[in-house]
């Protein structure tokens, strides 16, 4: 190449854009949520999972909520009981055993722990009271998730009923421990109106352009790690959310300590795992 078609080269090189820098990070890295309560080591979003998660050093844990055929508030991650219980061998010809078709009697009956592990025989699947209290024993933060809030009418407002007469809808705990999440806008529109105090966070990415309209409902965007990237969580912090600060990212669901540091130098605020032991030893 000629001298001049050097300087020429240089000259266009400066005129392309430049790729977004990874916005700035809190020094003490991302905050480290326990999901389901630690799913790789205990029985998904049960009792034991969240105290085998204390142990483990976890401030946070993550859970699903969703409700019985009489109308009360159990902490399961899928609509149907099949794959974390033994529900087939207990009710054969119910199928296909959806949680919203069995009373908390006969959930209670079910063993919710054998599945993983001989160890976890006859663990039960809580109800969202149970997991509450047990949160209140060890000190931990809550991320809930509205499960599928389609399927319960009204469960927006009963949620947040429980956890008022719990004590988790004072100062304290709304300033430091709970967090109300759901890819549902409508049921996060919901909660914010009943509760506006409540922060809550959005399951997805929605586009750019779009976060103005979440940012008057919601204070987290938290995305599929997969759509992690630079400037969309520099987009993410530079919109303002429903209580005048920027919103917030956690990502999910990620178990490998490099994609973790990854997605720590890609500048998000929290990382949702199921080994949070492992990943806050990579990025704390």
């Amino acid at each position: 190449m000629t001298a001049m078609g050097s300087l020429l080269a240089l000259a266009v090189a400066f005129t392309l854009p430049l790729p977004a820098a990874p916005p700035a990070h809190a020094a003490s890295g991302p905050v480290i949520y326990a999901h389901r309560a630690g799913a790789a080591y205990a029985p998904e979003n049960t009792l034991a999972a969240i105290r085998n998660s204390h142990r483990l050093g976890a401030e946070w844990v993550e859970n699903d909520v969703q409700r019985t055929r009489d109308g009360q508030l159990v902490v399961i991650h899928d609509a149907t009981l099949a794959r974390t219980t033994n529900v087939e061998k207990l009710y054969p010809a119910r199928k296909p055993w959806r949680v919203a078709d069995f009373t908390l009697r006969e959930i209670k009956r079910l063993d919710a722990g054998s599945w993983f592990s001989k160890k976890y025989a006859r663990e039960r699947i809580p109800t969202l009271a149970q997991y509450m209290g047990q949160l209140d024993r060890t000190g931990q933060g809550v991320l809930l998730e509205l499960k599928q809030p389609q399927l319960y009418p009204g469960i927006e407002k009963q949620t947040l009923a429980l956890l008022d007469k719990a004590g988790w809808l004072d100062g304290p705990h709304i300033a430091d421990r709970l967090v109300i999440q759901s890819f549902s806008a409508a049921a996060l529109r919901t909660t914010h109106r009943l509760r506006p105090a409540v922060r809550t966070g959005f399951l997805g990415n929605p586009a750019v352009r779009e976060l103005p309209s979440y940012a008057a409902f919601a204070d987290q965007i938290n995305p599929s790690d997969t759509a992690v990237t630079w400037s969309y969580v520099d987009a993410v912090h530079h919109t303002r959310g429903p209580h005048g600060v920027d919103m917030r990212v956690n990502t999910w669901t990620v178990d490998d300590t490099v994609w973790a540091t990854t997605m720590a130098g890609l500048g998000v605020d929290g990382i949702i795992t199921n080994r949070p032991d492992v990943i806050e030893s990579a990025v704390g």
